[in-house]
C-alpha cells in the first residue's frame, strides 16, 4: 500500500535520518527530505544533508528556523556552551527545547502542500539521551494534533524508535547502505563527517553501536 504513496523525511544528514531516508526509499513511491536551518553549531550539517540528497536524487527542502536559535540557547546553538551529558536528572546540554515539535509540525505543513501523507523521523527511545521529544508517546500525541489541526490524515513513522545504535547499523546494512551511512553522514557534535571526532557523546554512542554491530552483539 505504501508503495503508491509519498513521504517527507525530516533530514539532518546524520546517521539516524540517513538510515531513515534509505528505509523510506524502500517503502514509498516518492520521497522528499526537509532540513531545518536553525543556525546550528555546524553549518556543515546542512551541506552534508545537501550532498546526501543530491547523491540519492531526492528533492531537498531547506527551511529557515532561525527563531529557534534565538529562543533556545544550548550547546547546539551556541559555540560557547560545552557539549555535556545530562547528570543527576538533568538533560544534556545538547537538548533543544521544542525542536522536534517544530520540525515535525513544519514538516506536516510541507507535506500538506506537496501531497505527502507520511512523515518519517529518526527519533529513538532506546538511545535517546533522555530527550523528551524523542519519546513514542510524544510522537503519537503530535500525530493526533497534526491531523486535528489540518483536518488531514498524516502518519508519522519512526523506524528507529525501539532499536539501539547497533541495530540501527544493522538496518543500514540490510538496506545496502552501511558504507554510505558510515562515510557520508555527520553525527559528530564537533562537525567531523564519518567516524567523527571520537570524543563527543554522539561519536561515542555511534562508535559503540558500530563496534557492537560488527561483533554481532545486537
Amino acid at each position: 500500500m505504501l508503495k503508491n504513496e509519498k513521504a517527507i523525511v525530516v533530514f539532518s544528514g546524520g546517521q539516524d535520518s540517513t538510515t531513515c531516508l534509505f528505509w523510506a526509499l524502500k517503502q514509498f513511491k516518492e520521497v522528499e527530505v526537509v532540513t531545518f536551518d536553525y543556525n546550528q553549531r555546524h553549518s556543515l550539517e546542512i551541506e552534508c544533508a545537501k550532498n546526501i540528497a543530491n547523491l540519492l536524487g531526492v528533492k531537498h527542502h531547506i527551511l529557515d528556523m532561525s527563531l529557534l536559535n534565538q529562543l533556545a540557547p544550548n550547546a547546539l546553538t551556541r559555540s560557547d556552551i560545552a557539549v555535556t551529558d545530562g547528570g543527576e536528572g538533568e538533560l544534556p546540554s545538547t537538548f533543544v527545547p521544542g525542536r522536534n515539535l517544530l520540525f515535525l509540525t513544519f514538516a506536516g505543513v510541507l507535506a500538506r502542500q506537496t501531497g505527502a501523507k507520511h512523515l518519517v523521523t529518526g527519533v529513538c527511545e532506546t538511545d535517546f539521551s533522555g530527550y523528551p521529544d524523542c519519546r513514542d508517546i510524544f510522537i503519537k500525541s503530535l500525530n493526533v494534533t497534526l491531523n486535528l489541526s489540518m483536518d488531514d490524515n498524516f502518519v508519522i513513522h519512526t523506524p528507529l524508535m525501539w532499536i539501539n545504535k547497533a541495530q540501527t547499523w544493522a538496518m543500514a546494512d540490510e538496506l545496502g547502505a552501511l558504507d554510505f551511512v558510515r562515510e557520508k553522514t555527520l553525527t559528530c557534535y564537533n562537525g567531523v563527517i564519518a567516524d567523527g571526532c571520537g570524543e563527543c557523546p554522539a561519536c561515542l554512542l555511534r562508535k559503540r553501536g558500530l563496534d557492537d554491530f560488527l561483533k554481532g552483539r545486537f
